[in-house]
This record gives C-alpha cells, sequence and structure tokens, in this order.
C-alpha cells in the first residue's frame, strides 16, 4: 500500500486525504508564523546574550570572559588599550548591541559595532591559538568558538534590517 493510500479505503495514488490536508494546512501556518517571527525572536535574543555578557564587564571579576576581553584588546590595539580601559570599553560595545538588538532602536549602528566586536570576539582563535588549543581546547576556547553561532545570528539579522526577507518556499515558486 502506498503512504498516499487509506488503510481503511482504497484512495487513488496522489490523492490527498482529508487527515493529510489538516497537516498540511497546520504546516503552512507554521511556515507563515516561523517567517513571520523568527528572525525578530532571533534578534532579542541574541541581543540578551550580549546584553546579558556585557552587563556583567561592568564589574570587575564577575565576567568569566575578562580576562580574554581586556587581552584581545590590549593585542589588538597594540597596547594602547588595557585593563580597566579595555574592559569599559568591552561592556559598553557589548550593552550598546544587546540594548539596539532588543530593542530594535539604532538597529543599524548597533550592526556595525557587532560586525567590529564580532573580529574582537572570534581573534582570540587567531591570536592565542596555542594557549587556547594546548592539546584539547582549553574553557575559553570553546567559549570563542562557540560565539561561531553569535556571528551566523548576527549576519541573518543584519541581512533582514539592509532589507532582505525570509520567504515561504511557496511565495518562492511563485
Amino acid at each position: 500500500m502506498s503512504i498516499t493510500q487509506s488503510k481503511t479505503r482504497n484512495v487513488p495514488e496522489g490523492t490527498i486525504t482529508h487527515r493529510q490536508s489538516n497537516v498540511e494546512r497546520v504546516l503552512q501556518r507554521l511556515t507563515r508564523a516561523l517567517t513571520r517571527h523568527s528572525i525578530g525572536v532571533l534578534r532579542v535574543s541574541l541581543g540578551l546574550v550580549f546584553l546579558g555578557f556585557g552587563v556583567q564587564k561592568f564589574f570587575p571579576g564577575v565576567s568569566p570572559a575578562e580576562e580574554l576581553a581586556v587581552s584581545t584588546l590590549e593585542t589588538l590595539s597594540l597596547g594602547m588599550v588595557s585593563g580597566g580601559a579595555a574592559l569599559l570599553m568591552t561592556a559598553v560595545a557589548e550593552t550598546f548591541i544587546g540594548l539596539t538588538l532588543v530593542t530594535g532602536r539604532m538597529l543599524k549602528a548597533g550592526l556595525v559595532v557587532l560586525a567590529g566586536s564580532l573580529v574582537g570576539i572570534m581573534s582570540p582563535l587567531v591570536l592565542f591559538f596555542s594557549e587556547m588549543f594546548p592539546g584539547a581546547p582549553t574553557l575559553e576556547a570553546q567559549y570563542v568558538f562557540k560565539d561561531i553561532v553569535l556571528v551566523a545570528a548576527g549576519m541573518v539579522i543584519a541581512a533582514r534590517a539592509l532589507g532582505a526577507s525570509l520567504v515561504t518556499a511557496d511565495a518562492e515558486r511563485r
């Protein structure tokens, strides 16, 4: 018996049964809802992540990434920004990014800061590779490595902010 045939009656192959059409309608509604809301949810959730990590950095000794953030900014600035100033700059940038993503206000400015910050966020993988991977990845390496997801999320949000839209496959076929 083919997948499209009913077990209780003979239905010609290719005929959509009532149950299948209900499932298709539910899937279409779900697809439309995801198309409408998923990028907005991604934007707000990414904003909350940046806001949470940024606010921690305003309080020395609270952020587990504090030492890594300071070392990275010191190295990238060739020693011109160090210690507390580096931590404060990181805190301000991450908090600003978080607020723009959560509220949607000044979003393009926040995305520009995010693009610059992502360079800094990912650079320890290059700058401190041997310290981060002395064999197995350290906790700091894992912390930075998972930020690849933040980069991808930022790209999707930036694409939407610059005018791209998510469309369903049905809309694309039309």
